[in-house]
């Protein structure tokens, strides 16, 4: 294979690749996605990374343009190394975005958890009062109507509390990796 066919091989591998970043180029990373040793650019943006690859791209051709063999090598190890790695980082983009989902189900367990306990804390005080003003009536109706009122809070706690089980048992199913 010539020069100039290899060269027009690695720009639509390049290209190719830029259109599978595309729609998620711009999302940022909480770190640098690769080491120093690979990439000058400390962002953490693909798009970043893949005007680095363009960028060693044009040195590629120039340094073919002026024969300097030593160079082309260096400079083409380095350019395929950068495709490969941007590769495998795009190959692995679903399997990051279901660890972002199970991290954003995990803090909604917690908050469920933290909501579910505020509404017993709720009931429990409703439940008091009730049980206060019950022993302060004096008519037989206005007993029966407390009465009335702290069987349904009680059934709203004992609902609350199996919600708060099930929620409690899910967040020890998904510490465990279940």
């Amino acid at each position: 294979m010539s020069t100039h066919t290899l060269l027009q091989s690695l720009e639509r591998q390049i290209e190719n690749l830029a259109q599978e970043i595309e729609p998620i180029g711009h999302a940022p990373a909480q770190q640098a996605r690769f080491d120093v040793t690979l990439f000058a650019s400390k962002g953490t943006r693909l798009r970043e990374y893949l005007a680095e690859v363009r960028t060693n791209f044009a040195q590629l051709r120039q340094v073919v343009a002026e024969n300097r063999s030593a160079q082309v090598a260096f400079v083409a190890e380095r350019l395929v190394s950068q495709i490969t790695a941007l590769q495998r980082e795009l190959a692995t983009q679903t399997l990051r975005q279901a660890d972002k989902q199970t991290e954003a189900k995990s803090s909604d367990y917690y908050s469920k958890l933290v909501e579910h306990q505020q509404y017993e804390r709720r009931l429990i005080a409703m439940i008091e009062d009730r049980e206060s003003r019950l022993g302060r009536v004096e008519t037989f109706k206005e007993q029966q109507v407390i009465q009335k009122e702290l069987a349904a809070l009680e059934g709203r706690l004992m609902r609350c509390r199996q919600a708060l089980i099930k929620i409690e048992r899910s967040i020890e199913r998904q510490e465990r990796g279940f």
